[in-house]
């Protein structure tokens, strides 16, 4: 932040006027080293609902719009760097780690220095955390025209987590961390859940007033409420109406008690869409996956990442479908994997079929048993349904593929694309060597090897003529006993 931007700010002491905000700029907080997790990985990258910790937390920044997302990272950033590709965020490396002020003052210059955007500050431990409460606290802040609005909850034991102090009258006067508290604090129940909403000026002068904790020298974002509080009445605490959501992970144990509140969280959204989950217990649902009403799911699924579940769709047990959707009234057999696939309505898919990315099949397609597809489209109402490997293809509406049927899409360098044209027909056990074309109506006959093109309505056969001979079998059973 620019100190000449200051006159922009809203005088010392308060946030900016009711309904004067600029969309919040948002830092999360990702530079932990989680050694409790007993990891080489970072903590943040830990999932939960299909997703990082980190991911979560991000999906959640992105539904308040804001203007800006800017990550700390700290140890094992190159991990942490990786994940992030393709997300629009600033990341700012905090090395080396020197607490949760530190990582906040980093961030700073990142920042824009008009003062109109208030400073949302989140953990990236804390996947729980909802859009609409995050959304609460923003309006508290600015409603109020607040210097700060942070969140607090009441888990079932606070623990090793801060707590907040009040005065008789109710209103906050710190945070003080559990190491440093007193008996009579540590039996405090209101605990910091370490989601901040800052009006920005007030950020830069609390953060500018921070001082190493004498025992590790780290800088807490925590003494900032006690700073802000000195003016009575700028800061409050704002209470999660579910304490679940200030939860920060730091064990393996937390990690799976959290996947199991995001897995029941994720049936709930899709039972409350008109989806039929028949077996609750069984059934996994990423946090990203959507329905449509009557969609229905049976025991043993896993649906993860963009999924999509269009209306009167149903997916049958031990399935596995990853970034895909499934059309209205299709039907993805047991035993799937699917994954970057589209699958249009009335198609039918398996059992035991694996889509790859790239994979469409269009409306009434049939992919049957053991048959495996990878950048390939199927148009309406063609059939592959047995044993099949179709790669980099083409395959035009009501095509035949014939079971053991295989595209030979690679030469050992390069991927090369076979098309089929509508209503044509492949026999059983041909291989298919691209670059080639099968002309529409064209016959394949079963057992051939295609290296050059197909013309349309043509018959393809390369078998070599087959041969008989009379007596074989017993002449060699004579051999066999010694017999000449």
């Amino acid at each position: 932040m620019r100190p000449s931007n200051r006159k922009k700010s809203a005088p010392k002491g308060r946030g900016r006027a009711a309904g004067a905000d600029a969309p919040p700029q948002i830092v999360v907080l990702a530079a932990g080293v989680g050694s409790r997790m007993r990891s080489t990985v970072p903590k943040v990258l830990h999932r939960i609902g299909g997703r990082t910790l980190l991911d979560a937390v991000l999906d959640t920044a992105r539904e308040i719009s804001p203007s800006r997302v800017v990550v700390v990272v700290g140890r094992g950033r190159e991990q942490v760097e990786k994940a992030l590709s393709g997300r629009e965020v600033t990341i700012v490396v905090q090395d080396p780690p020197l607490g949760t002020g530190d990582a906040v003052r980093r961030a700073l210059p990142a920042l824009s220095g008009d003062g109109a955007n208030p400073v949302v500050v989140l953990s990236g431990d804390a996947p729980l955390l909802t859009s609409a409460t995050l959304t609460r606290l923003i309006d508290r802040r600015r409603q109020k025209g607040l210097d700060l609005a942070f969140l607090s909850f009441r888990p079932p034991d606070a623990g090793e987590l801060g707590r907040v102090v009040r005065d008789p009258q109710g209103r906050v006067r710190r945070v003080v961390e559990a190491r440093n508290a007193t008996a009579r604090e540590k039996r405090l129940t209101e605990a910091n859940a370490g989601v901040y909403c800052f009006a920005a000026s007030a950020l830069e002068r609390a953060v500018g007033k921070l001082a190493p904790n004498p025992a590790n020298g780290e800088y807490y974002l925590t003494d900032a409420v006690g700073t802000l509080a000195a003016n009575a009445g700028a800061v409050e605490a704002i209470e999660a109406e579910d304490w679940r959501e200030g939860w920060g992970i730091n064990t393996r144990r937390e990690l799976a008690a959290a996947e199991e509140i995001e897995r029941r969280r994720c049936l709930e959204r899709a039972l409350d869409a008109g989806a039929t989950i028949v077996d609750p217990a069984t059934t996994r649902v990423g946090a990203l996956v959507r329905f449509e009403p009557d969609a229905v799911v049976h025991p043993f699924v896993c649906l993860d990442g963009a999924t999509l579940l269009e209306q009167g769709c149903e997916v049958l047990p031990f399935t596995r479908i990853t970034d895909s959707t499934v059309g209205p009234g299709a039907i993805v057999g047991p035993h799937c994997e699917i994954e970057g696939a589209q699958i249009g309505p009335r198609a039918r898919v398996g059992p035991f079929a694996r889509l790859r990315p790239g994979t469409v099949l269009e409306e009434d397609v049939r992919v049957g048993n053991f048959v495996e597809t990878k950048q390939a489209t199927l148009h309406a109402g063609a059939k592959a349904s047995h044993l099949s490997y179709l790669g980099d293809t083409e395959i035009g509406a009501g095509a035949n593929i014939g079971a053991g049927v295989i595209t030979c899409n690679y030469d050992g360098e390069s991927k090369h694309r076979t098309s089929i044209g509508e209503g044509a027909f492949i026999g059983s056990d041909s291989q298919l060597v691209a670059p080639v074309s099968v002309g529409a109506g064209a016959y394949v006959g079963a057992g051939s090897t295609i290296t050059r093109d197909v013309p349309d309505g043509a018959l393809a056969v390369t078998r070599v003529p087959q041969k008989n001979l009379p007596g074989w079998a017993a002449k060699r059973k004579r051999k066999d006993r010694g017999q000449t």
